[in-house]
């Protein structure tokens, strides 16, 4: 049975003449004939009776008629919904990204998108989680575009920078070092440390930055994200390192510069390399490196 079979017959149906229903098809009443005789073949059963020159469904054809429309219908729905997603004027886009970049960066570059395109009909899919979820995300295709750390090692993926965001200290309220503005980073480092995971790309960087001191961290415990991480510290639980974003910022911690450390942490737009890409999803990563360009 094939998709050509089904649409003879429906059309045949609602026709109730073979010759009539040919010439609406644009094929022979042979060629219409023999897709006939082949569907019924395949169903075993006679889905047209004979009523003078025309045809009537039969019991069981009008069964299948149900059935033959619906799939018909849907399928057109499909070739519909496909090509309104993948064409220059509609579409939707797919964004998975970090924690931090929630609050002010990937609002901004969304909101800037739809104001410079209101001729196009464009919808949005968030999603957040931490950078290794993120790049998973992207390679099932799950993403579209992904914003989070680099990943050394993934040759299917392109990383282009979009945003940095400078690195700073949490400590609790009372602390020792709470009514400062800065802290040398061996001041910082001397307290236990409440860490990111390893699936997270800022951990491998500030543990790099222990290394480079000659310090290890006494870590105490480790969670995913940013908020979490200052929500421990704003309870006494320790200290941390994190990017210097809005989310951490609001938060009930003090925060504290650390000295002669130029560190900044880049995030990147990652997307499948040698992938087709939607219009709309690709006219969004081009709008992300312009954005990107001119805040520079």
């Amino acid at each position: 049975m094939n998709l050509n079979q089904l649409h003879y017959f429906v059309t045949l149906a609602h026709m109730e003449h073979y010759t009539n229903a040919a010439q609406k098809l644009s094929i022979t009443q042979p060629s219409l004939s023999h897709a006939i005789s082949s569907l019924e073949e395949e169903l075993g059963t006679s889905l047209f009776e004979r009523q003078g020159r025309n045809v009537a469904l039969t019991k069981y054809g009008r069964l299948f008629m149900e059935y033959a429309e619906e799939a018909l219908d849907i399928l057109d729905a499909g070739i519909k919904k496909t090509k309104a997603m993948t064409s220059e004027k509609s579409g939707k886009v797919d964004i998975g990204y970090i924690y931090t970049q929630g609050s002010e960066f990937i609002p901004e570059l969304v909101s800037g998108f739809l104001e410079a395109n209101r001729d196009k009909q464009v919808d949005f899919g968030f999603s957040n989680g931490i950078t290794k979820e993120i790049v998973q995300g992207v390679k099932e295709e799950k993403y579209d575009i992904g914003f989070c750390s680099m990943v050394s090692g993934e040759k299917e993926l392109e990383f282009i920078p979009v945003s940095q965001e400078k690195l700073v200290a949490a400590v609790p309220p009372g602390h020792p070092l709470a009514g400062r503005r800065k802290a040398s980073f061996e001041e910082i480092a001397s307290y236990p440390q409440i860490f990111f995971n390893k699936g997270s790309g800022l951990r491998g960087v500030i543990s790099q930055i222990f290394k480079d001191y000659g310090m290890k961290p006494d870590i105490v415990y480790t969670v995913d994200e940013d908020s979490a991480m200052v929500g421990l510290v704003a309870r006494g639980f320790g200290v941390c390192i994190v990017p210097d974003a809005a989310t951490v910022r609001s938060m009930k911690a003090s925060f504290l510069e650390i000295e002669n450390l130029d560190y900044r942490r880049f995030i990147y737009m990652v997307t499948l390399k040698n992938k087709y890409q939607a219009p709309i999803a690709r006219m969004f990563a081009d709008y992300v490196k312009d954005y990107y360009s001119l805040k520079k």
